[in-house]
């Protein structure tokens, strides 16, 4: 595992739980399955393709380009 996906990891938990969501709202809302989405933000995750990352920032009401700069700025 690379330390990008560990860092997508964190930061998707973080900003899912900031808008007071569960794994389960989130994957309704993004159209991602669950159990997927436990296993991106799980110990160790599974790297997500950028159609999937285009999903979640639909489901977490943000843009791709702010779903990555969250994600940098947690680097």
């Amino acid at each position: 595992m690379d330390k990008i996906t560990l860092t997508f990891s964190k930061t998707l938990k973080r900003l899912r739980t900031e808008r007071g969501m569960t794994q389960e709202e989130l994957a309704q809302l993004s159209g991602v399955d669950y159990k997927y989405l436990q296993k991106i933000e799980g110990l160790t995750p599974s790297s997500p393709t950028l159609s999937t990352l285009e999903k979640l920032s639909k489901g977490l009401n943000i843009s791709l380009i702010d779903l990555i700069k969250s994600i940098d700025a947690e680097n």
